[in-house]
């Protein structure tokens, strides 16, 4: 039986030193010699019948390493599963303690690996103060939802000539300089734009024009600032850098294009809401704003996870075996890692972990469970958002069902959806712990939150 101790290396870093005698490894390395001699096909002699100091001679010393590291892998194993040690990845050797192994001078040898230990994360998440946000719906913010419903079940029609902000056009950016001759190897790019996406004082230049006109114009002056930054980046260029908001451009329309919105009465409300049965513009107007509220409520529930998980993370303290995680970034990968590479890496990997300590943590402490009618239900979800909820659940019930039954024989699927479904638990289950205070909140408002505070 080989002995095995440990000792400390450093905060949450231990050695584990495993010795075997020669009595704990011969008599297995006998026995595995004499099975080899059974097994073996040697041309020139029958099976089972060779020599044994031949099968010793040809085989002897790789059957000799294997059996002990066998016993030292087992030992080791045994020892952690033994001491209920909690360790980050697997423990390491320590190469330079490495002993030559010789069969033919058989002694004691001792293996060194290093351990890194996890730490203990206790979390108190009644101590966490997050603002559940109340996003306030307008009666503008319920009229452009109207607007876009109308665009998106109208009818596209192809008019000679732009006469208002709804046209679409379908155009093609040539870069030229500022008498409108063009740049050799400028930007060219095509685009769908609306006239309303245009700076108001310019869409003037815009009426009349019809496929194959061209309008020269300077970036800055044609668009505000949203509407720049957006066309800035479709052409590659840079928001804030005068140079590229300076540019000129012809702006060649080859296509005029117009939405016919379908009016606002049952037919539509039927195509909307189909089965609600609607019937006036009060109460379309009303399932609208409930949609835009079941949205932003949505939006405002990840917006109170995502203060979970960043005061969490900043307010949760223990240590972590660094030198350990360290040298196991070096050599756990294909290709080893140079020093630098791993400083460079190690922060952002330590952040990682320690999200996956607290996350565990959690998942422990509120006894989080997933079960199988969980993903199921998953992938059914996901399903129809895909369709857009366009599909008829009560008439392609089954096809659902055979769809998940399908996604759960995906491995990945499976695991994925396991983690995702556990976090969200996890935060759902810490959210009704944590001190909320409800704020009520412009859209713009929240949008930036948003925007700037997002893991």
């Amino acid at each position: 039986m080989a002995n095995v101790t440990r000792e400390n290396l450093g905060e949450l870093n231990d050695k584990i030193i495993v010795t075997l005698s020669k009595e704990d490894y011969l008599p297995d390395f006998e026995k595995s010699l004499k099975k080899y001699a059974k097994t073996a096909n040697i041309p020139g002699f029958r099976k089972g019948m060779i020599p044994a100091g031949l099968i010793k001679k040809m085989y002897g010393q790789s059957v000799f390493s294997e059996e002990i590291m066998r016993q030292v892998e087992k030992s080791l194993f045994d020892y952690l599963q033994h001491e209920q040690l909690d360790i980050f990845a697997q423990p390491l050797p320590v190469e330079q303690t490495t002993p030559a192994l010789d069969m033919n001078n058989p002694t004691d040898y001792s293996f060194v690996f290093e351990i890194g230990l996890k730490p203990n994360v206790s979390i108190d998440v009644t101590k966490l103060q997050v603002t559940q946000y109340k996003v306030n719906v307008t009666d503008e913010m319920v009229d452009q939802e109207i607007d876009r419903l109308q665009v998106r079940n109208g009818k596209m029609t192809e008019p000679e000539t732009v006469t208002g902000d709804d046209n679409v056009l379908n155009v093609k950016f040539v870069e030229t300089n500022k008498e409108g001759n063009e740049v050799e190897g400028g930007i060219t790019k095509e685009n769908s734009l609306l006239v309303k996406y245009f700076a108001e004082k310019f869409r003037k230049n815009l009426m009349g024009k019809k496929a194959n006109d061209y309008i020269h114009l300077q970036l800055k002056k044609a668009f505000d600032d949203k509407e720049l930054e957006f066309i800035l980046s479709d052409l590659g260029l840079e928001k804030g850098k005068k140079e590229d908001e300076n540019r000129y451009f012809n702006l060649l329309i080859t296509k005029v294009g117009l939405v016919e919105r379908p009016e606002l009465n049952e037919a539509f409300f039927e195509t909307v809401y189909p089965g609600k049965n609607i019937k006036t513009i009060q109460e379309f107007k009303e399932a609208v704003k409930k949609e835009i509220e079941g949205y932003y409520e949505a939006q405002a529930l990840n917006q109170v996870h995502d203060q979970i998980y960043h005061q969490l993370l900043e307010h949760t303290h223990f240590s972590f075996p660094e030198a350990f995680l360290k040298r196991w970034l070096q050599v756990s990968g294909e290709k080893a890692k140079t020093t630098e590479e791993v400083e460079a890496e190690f922060p952002t990997f330590k952040e990682q972990l320690k999200w996956t300590l607290i996350n565990n943590q959690l998942t422990a402490d509120f006894k989080v469970e997933v079960l199988p009618d969980d993903i199921r239900n998953l992938a059914k979800q996901q399903l129809l958002q895909y369709l857009g909820g366009q599909l008829n659940l009560a008439d392609n019930e089954q096809w659902v069902e055979d769809y998940a039954t399908r996604m759960m024989q995906d491995k990945k699927f499976v695991e994925d959806s396991y983690h995702r479904i556990a976090t969200e638990k996890m935060f759902t289950a810490v959210a009704e712990k944590v001190n909320k205070s409800e704020e009520a909140i412009s859209a713009e408002d929240f949008a930036e939150k948003l925007h700037h505070h997002h893991h």
